[in-house]
C-alpha cells in the first residue's frame, strides 16, 4: 500500500495512452511504481516497539557490533542481502542502455532471488564505468551486504571488476553472466551425457562466445573434467597462435583447446560432440551437419537461438535453448539464488571453484532419476532444486576453507 501513496497506479500507459485500448501493454501495468518493496520484520505500533526498533535500544546493539564487528550478521540484515550491482553497459539482449534504464531487470533479479532462493537482494545501478570507480564504489557499499552479485556489466572489463573488488572485500562477490551461466551449462551437459552413456571426459565441446559466459563455461568445463573445448570468438577458434587476442583470450587459449585447432566456428565444429551458444548469430546447418553422432547441441542466445531447435534435432540427441518455450532451458534462475544462499548460510568470505562444481553437481542430481531428452535440467519452479544447491554450496564452502560458521 506504501507504494500506492508514493507512486498511484493509473489506467494511462507510458505515454498517457489508455491501457485498456488497443495500445495495452501488461508489461508496462506489471511495473508501474516497480516490482518491490521493502517491509519491516519487526512491529512499531506504540512507543515501547518504537524505544526498541530505534532509539534508545537501537544504540545498545550498535555498541555491542562496535565492539565486536562480527555480531553484524546476528543482529543485521548483512547476513542475508545480496546487492545486485550493474552499469548497465550490457543489459540482457539490449545491450548499453545506461544505468536508470537497466533497473527493471535488477529488480527483476532482486526478486527472483527472493522467489528462489529465500535471499533479499537490492538492486543498485551505477552511473560510472571505470573499473576501478566500480570497485571503488561497490566496496565502500559493502559493510551493508552478506553479498555481491555482479549483473550486466560488459566484457572484458566484468573480468577487471570481479576480480578487484573480491580482492578488496571478504564477502563473495559473484558475476551471474558468467559463473550462473556456467554451473547451469555444466549441470545440463553433465545428465546430457550421462543419458547418451557417455563421460565428460570423453566428450569434446565447442562454444560460441568468448564473452563473460563463454570464458567462464570453458573455465568450469575444463575444472569439471571435459575431454577437449574450444571456444570461438567472431574471428575464429581462440588458439595460442593468434596474435590479437586480448589479456583474457590469451588467458583462455592456455588451458583450452587442446587438440591445436586453428580457423573458423565450422572447422572446430567438425566431429564435436558438444556445441554450446552464447554469442547470438546463426550457425548453418550444413556445419552442424558435420557433428558427431549423437551431439549434444546447446544453443542458448535469446530470444533467436544459434541453432534452430528443429534444425537441432534432426542432428543431436539432446537439445537446450535459453529459452522457456522449449524443453531443457538453461536458466541463470536454477543457479545464483541457492549459490548465494548456500553461501551466505555459512557466511563465506568467497565464492570458490569447488562450490560452484558442487553446485552443478547438486543441480544435475535434481533430476537424476527423470533424465530424459528433454528433461537434463529442472524447471525454475522445481522446488527440490534451491535447497539442494545451498545444501552444496555451504557444505563445499566449509570443506574449502571460506565458511565462518
Amino acid at each position: 500500500m506504501a507504494a500506492e501513496i508514493v507512486n498511484p497506479r493509473s489506467d494511462s500507459g507510458p505515454d498517457g495512452d489508455d491501457t485498456h485500448g488497443e495500445f495495452f501493454d501488461p508489461a508496462f501495468a506489471l511495473h508501474r511504481g516497480g516490482k518491490m518493496e521493502i517491509r519491516a520484520t519487526v512491529p512499531v505500533r506504540d512507543r515501547d516497539d518504537l524505544s526498541l526498533a530505534y532509539t534508545p535500544g537501537v544504540a545498545k546493539v550498535c555498541s555491542a557490533i562496535a565492539e565486536h564487528p562480527e555480531l553484524v550478521h546476528d543482529y543485521t540484515w548483512k547476513s542475508q542481502v545480496v546487492a545486485v550491482v550493474t552499469d548497465g553497459s550490457a543489459v540482457l539482449g539490449l545491450g548499453d542502455i545506461g544505468a536508470e534504464a537497466s533497473l527493471p531487470v535488477m529488480e527483476g533479479k532482486a526478486i527472483l532471488f527472493k522467489q528462489f532462493g529465500g535471499v533479499d537482494a537490492v538492486p543498485i545501478a551505477l552511473d560510472c564505468r571505470g573499473v576501478d570507480e566500480i570497485v571503488e564504489t561497490v566496496a565502500r557499499l559493502a559493510p551493508s551486504f552478506g553479498g555481491i552479485n555482479l549483473e550486466d556489466i560488459s566484457a572484458p572489463r566484468c573480468f577487471e571488476v570481479e576480480r578487484k573488488l573480491q580482492e578488496r572485500v571478504d564477502i563473495p562477490v559473484f558475476h551471474d553472466d558468467q559463473h550462473g551461466t556456467a554451473v547451469v551449462t555444466l549441470a545440463a551437459l553433465r545428465n546430457a551425457a550421462r543419458l547418451t552413456g557417455r563421460a565428460l571426459g570423453e566428450l569434446r565441446a565447442v562454444i560460441s562466445g568468448a564473452g563473460a559466459a563463454g570464458v567462464a563455461i570453458a573455465r568450469i568445463l575444463v575444472e569439471a573434467g571435459i575431454g577437449d573445448v574450444a571456444v570461438c570468438d567472431r574471428k575464429g577458434i581462440v588458439s595460442a597462435g593468434r596474435e590479437d587476442l586480448t589479456a583474457v583470450k590469451r588467458d583462455l587459449a592456455g588451458f583450452t583447446n587442446k587438440a591445436g585447432l586453428s580457423g573458423t566456428l565450422a572447422t572446430a565444429l567438425d566431429g564435436a560432440d558438444v556445441f554450446i551458444g552464447v554469442s547470438g548469430g546463426t550457425v548453418p546447418e550444413e556445419a552442424v551437419a558435420t557433428m558427431a553422432k549423437d551431439a549434444l547441441i546447446f544453443a542458448m542466445a535469446n530470444p533467436t537461438p544459434e541453432i534452430h531447435p528443429d534444425v537441432a534435432h534432426k542432428y543431436a540427441a539432446v537439445v537446450a535453448t535459453g529459452r522457456s518455450d522449449y524443453p531443457n532451458q538453461i536458466n541463470n534462475v536454477l543457479a545464483f539464488p541457492g549459490i548465494f544462499a548456500g553461501a551466505l548460510q555459512v557466511r563465506a568470505s568467497r565464492i570458490t571453484e569447488g562450490m560452484k562444481l558442487a553446485a552443478a553437481e547438486a543441480l544435475a542430481a535434481v533430476v537424476a532419476d527423470e533424465l530424459s531428452a528433454e528433461c537434463v535440467i529442472p524447471s525454475p519452479f522445481d522446488e527440490r532444486v534451491a535447497p539442494a544447491v545451498t545444501a552444496a554450496v555451504a557444505a563445499a564452502a566449509r570443506a574449502e576453507g571460506v565458511a565462518r560458521r
